[in-house]
Parts: C-alpha cells; structure tokens; sequence
C-alpha cells in the first residue's frame, strides 16, 4: 500500500468517525463523491489544487466558491485540512476508502458489474443478490457495458474481480493449451 493510500485512509477513518457520530454517513459519502468525481471529471482543478504559487488558502477559497452549499462543513473542513498540508492529490483516495470503511460498517459493498450487453434493472438485482450471498454483505451494484467481454459478465467487489465473462472464459482456455503444448 502507498503513502498516499495510507494517509487517506487515516483521512477517511477520522471523517468516518466525525460523520458516524453526527448521523450524516451516507450524506458525507455522497458529498465526497461529488468532490471527487467533479475533481476527475475537470482536470484543471486539479491542476489548480496542485500549483505551488497558489497558496492553500487560495485553494481553498476556490472550493468555497465552487462547492458552496452543497459540501457540508464536516466535509469542507477535512478538505481543508488536507489541502492546508498540501495533500491535494489524494483526495479521491479519501473518497475510495471513505466508501470502504462505510461499507464495512454497514454490511454492505460496491459491486461493478461489467457486461456486455445492458442488464434489466431485475437482472442487475439478481446479480446483487447472488453476490450478497457470496460475500454476506448488502450488495450495491453499478453496471457498466464492456462490449469487448462477448457474454457473460465480470464482477467487481473491493478488490477481487469475478470472472464469468466469455473473454475471460476463453482466456482461461488458450493459456491451459498453450501450457500443456508446451
């Protein structure tokens, strides 16, 4: 595990605890996301959040204006204290094992389901449920179509991937020939 990743981690584990206190799990997840995901989606925020010319107080006067009210001040105060001590750039790793530590917590995991052709709501369900059994936690799955897979689908839980996929089936198949051939 990287610095970073450990640093965030400790980030994510006292927000955690600040927002477990308060009740406001879930809405601290959901504010974290919005941070994180308009941080990946626009590049030159992050571009901004990482210039050593602009002083963190700077940085965080941009967010301010940026976030406004829809970051509570729970979550703009661990912003602020991670970019006051110029570790800007793992705050999409703070987001990552927020959701891990929170997940933990409440039994539940976040699943990616790639497929090759879009599942029914009913489908994608059915998956969640299956997994749910599998790894005895509540299950929330997000679906993303990934053509190249041919059939079937792969499954993505934390950091074990299950592969039912064609591809992967095929694979599978070409390096057992392939070792056996030699």
């Amino acid at each position: 595990m990287s610095r970073d990743a450990v640093v965030a981690k400790r980030y994510a584990k006292a927000l955690f605890e600040l927002a477990s206190e308060g009740g406001k799990v879930s809405e601290v997840e959901a504010e974290l996301k919005l941070i994180a995901e308009t941080l990946q989606r626009d590049s030159s925020i992050e571009k901004f959040l990482s210039l050593p010319s602009v002083a963190p107080v700077g940085k965080i006067a941009a967010l301010k204006a940026s976030f406004g009210e829809a970051v509570s001040p729970l979550v703009f105060d661990t912003l602020q204290l991670v970019i006051s001590r110029g570790r800007q750039t793992i705050i999409g790793e703070v987001y990552e094992a927020y959701t891990k530590i929170a997940g933990d917590s409440l039994g539940q995991a976040y699943a990616i389901v790639y497929t090759a052709k879009q599942l029914s709501d009913d489908e994608l369900a059915g998956v969640a449920a299956h997994f749910s059994g599998v790894t005895g936690k509540k299950i929330i799955a997000e679906q993303i179509v990934e053509p190249a897979l041919l059939g079937g689908l792969q499954v993505r839980i934390g950091d074990r991937l299950y592969d039912g996929s064609l591809s992967g089936k095929l694979d599978r198949l070409s390096k057992t020939l392939n070792s056996k051939a030699l």
